[in-house]
């Protein structure tokens, strides 16, 4: 039996996120955001673009009415997916809650990550959180999104042809599933462990994680730093144990690197999960492993560790194994 699937459970927990994802669609189909290839009802019209303008303005400002404390907005944990319990004790789930935006933290191709304080009023109660929203359909910029979506199959054929030809309604399916896969692996890698910030909260495309930094400046990339020769073999150390963590739920995060590993208080933190890979369904799965492997051991040899220590090769091959495949 292969190990990773010894984790039938984290797997089922997997697959039904992205099959509630995909009842989302479905019904928000149901509703008026069909595929670009599909005809017209005739009982109810589509919406204008000034119609549907109004309709998100009116949504927007139910949102923010009546927010207390000069806040953004309530807080949207009730109509979210939330993280794995128990909760961290410095979570506020409250409904009563709100969320002030405190500025940008990082901009990237395919999502903006936004630093959040949520509170609770009257109290003195508050936490830092960052919010990752996945851009509008119409700036969106997947790197080389195909190979990653290989193994990622939607039920429903009319929405597996969208996604395949790249329709509006299919790339905005892409994104729902960027979304929906890095929330559930965080969710997953959490539960085992695994050095991620906290899954707090997804809702649509938006992500609310652990902030991993310290009075609202976020924690240095790994690309950032020059460790010291102890230093280095440490996170090394900590990398390893880390993509092995991954490997034993049948995972590989899929486009790792030294920009994609924070450093906070000398524990290393992998983020940026969106493309995560499963080993077995993706059949180019043990090809994104070892780019994964590569890439990080490449920034390590260069950044003075013995190239014994970071042989890729050896370490690709102890990751094959304790996910239960062979060369």
């Amino acid at each position: 039996m292969r190990k990773h699937e010894r984790l039938s459970d984290r797997d089922d927990e997997f697959d039904s996120s992205f099959e509630h994802a995909n009842d989302l669609n479905w019904r928000a189909k149901r509703r008026g955001n069909r595929d670009d290839d599909e005809p017209a009802p005739t009982r109810r019209g589509r919406l204008t673009e000034d119609a549907r303008d109004q309709l998100a303005q009116l949504r927007e400002d139910a949102e923010i009415a009546d927010v207390p404390d000069g806040a953004d907005r309530w807080s949207t944990w009730d109509a979210a997916d939330h993280g794995p319990k128990p909760w961290p004790e410095w979570l506020i789930p409250d409904l009563s809650a709100v969320d002030r935006e405190l500025g940008i933290v990082k901009t990237g191709k395919e999502a903006d990550v936004f630093l959040l304080e949520r509170s609770l009023p009257g109290s003195d109660r508050a936490c830092l959180l960052a919010a990752k929203r996945y851009r509008s359909n119409d700036h969106r910029m997947f790197h080389r999104d195909a190979g990653y979506l290989e193994g990622r199959r939607m039920r429903r054929s009319r929405e597996q042809r969208a996604v395949e030809n790249r329709t509006s309604f299919g790339r905005n399916l892409i994104a729902e599933q960027w979304a929906v896969a890095e929330f559930a692996a965080l969710s997953t890698l959490w539960q085992l462990g695994a050095p991620v910030p906290y899954p707090v909260s997804r809702a649509g495309t938006e992500l609310l994680l652990e902030f991993v930094g310290t009075d609202g400046a976020a924690a240095p990339r790994l690309a950032q730093l020059r460790p010291e020769p102890d230093e280095l073999l440490d996170l090394w150390r900590q990398l390893v144990d880390a993509v092995n963590l991954l490997a034993s739920a049948g995972l590989a995060h899929g486009d790792l690197s030294a920009f994609n590993l924070m450093v906070h208080d000398g524990r290393l933190v992998v983020i940026d999960l969106p493309q995560v890979v499963d080993l077995v369904a993706n059949p180019r799965g043990a090809e994104f492993l070892e780019r994964d492997v590569r890439n990080v051991a490449g920034w390590f040899t260069s950044r003075g560790l013995a190239p014994e220590i970071a042989e890729p090769l050896d370490l690709v091959e102890m990751l094959l194994d304790t996910a239960g495949m062979t060369r």
